[in-house]
């Protein structure tokens, strides 16, 4: 059976992949992160270092602010919608899993018109309106969050809480030359890194390091080059990434004693699935403030801080002295927690689902 993975949000969809094996797996999304880098997305590295089958799907979207690019954005969409037709046909699915995201919405819209079964994830507490018009179409519609449930149809809405990958939590590499001798502190601006984050994190990165090691991953944007600004800092207790591949990705969670990250629905699920404590930088413009909501859950819990990214950094400083010195009432905190959030019978669950309905439309 063939099943088509697409939409904006790779990690939940990178768990899937993990336990479709014995499916024939094809992943549609954006090559590049953004419109203006050259450089390959996070998802198109993971999805072919898997070995998998990667097709670039070029999509228009629609704005809250009105300038040229977004004209030029809203053009592509009939574009975007022709060409997601012209995939489907050659490929033929048996069914479509969907992940938001203006990616997935013109294949969503592809897919019900060639009659092709559509299952849909929604990660954040409050849907987008891409996921809000997908899963009109879908028959089944996975959530991580219980709260997201009166956005749906009760009778196709299955919480399942968000997929985590295996990896994770899994120790299979190590980063080169790295000793524990101190804290550590993991900096995470998201897949495609956060300038904001890590202009922040420049300003007192010299400080940190008399007390910290640093593992910094800081996206790499051809716009901002952040990466290269990193070289600056040599010190044998930073370490600066572009992106935190999923070889490495366990062993940085293992050894991290704070987390300092964006608030995405990916990020928040895996620091509850490593008990990771965490100071959750928000982005400002995430739709709906969804990303404010994911800290203020964290911080709920009782096992993460938030903090505006329109503070100094001598402020976001104080901030992390005060939490590591904290870190055994937040982890404590964590053993009061529901621990479905974050499990990875998720991926388990949506797997299953998947592939249920994909011998239900090919009758086998």
């Amino acid at each position: 059976m063939k099943v088509l993975i697409t939409g904006g949000h790779i990690t939940p969809a990178l768990a899937i992949m993990d336990e479709l094996k014995d499916c024939d797996v094809v992943i549609v999304g954006r090559k590049h992160a953004l419109s203006a880098d050259i450089s390959d997305s996070l998802e198109y590295k993971e999805v072919t270092n898997r070995g998998l089958r990667f097709i670039d799907l070029k999509a228009g979207r629609l704005t809250r602010v009105l300038t040229l690019e977004s004209l030029v954005n809203a053009l592509k969409i009939p574009f975007g919608f022709v060409s997601a037709l012209t995939i489907l046909m050659k490929e033929k699915p048996d069914v479509v899993l969907t992940f938001g995201g203006y990616i997935a919405l013109p294949v969503a819209a592809a897919a019900h018109i060639l009659k092709i079964p559509i299952l849909t994830h929604e990660q954040t507490i409050r849907p987008g309106s891409a996921n809000g018009y997908i899963g009109r179409l879908a028959k089944k519609i996975f959530i991580s969050f219980p709260a997201s449930k009166h956005y749906f149809p009760a009778d196709k809405t299955i919480v399942t809480g968000n997929p985590v990958r295996n990896e994770v939590s899994t120790v299979v590499d190590k980063i080169k030359n790295f000793k524990k001798t101190q804290p550590v502190l993991y900096i995470t601006g998201g897949s495609t890194g956060s300038h904001d984050i890590n202009s922040l994190i420049f300003e007192i990165l010299p400080e940190l390091l008399k007390k910290y090691t640093v593992i910094h991953q800081t996206g790499a944007s051809t716009e901002f080059m952040d990466y290269d600004k990193s070289s600056v800092f040599k010190n044998d207790n930073y370490f600066p990434f572009t992106h935190i591949e999923s070889n490495l990705i366990g062993f940085v969670y293992s050894v991290a004693d704070l987390v300092i990250s964006r608030g995405g629905a990916n990020t928040v699920f895996e620091l509850l699935a490593t008990l990771k404590p965490s100071i959750v930088i928000p982005l400002p413009w995430s739709a709906f403030n969804e990303q404010q909501k994911h800290a203020e859950f964290l911080r709920s819990l009782g096992v993460a801080e938030t903090f505006d990214q329109s503070h100094t950094g001598a402020e976001l400083m104080s901030l992390i002295e005060t939490t590591i010195g904290s870190l055994d009432k937040y982890q404590k905190n964590f053993d009061t927690i529901d621990q479905h959030y974050g499990s990875q019978n998720s991926a388990k669950q949506i797997a299953k689902e998947v592939m249920e309905t994909a011998k239900n439309a090919t009758g086998s």
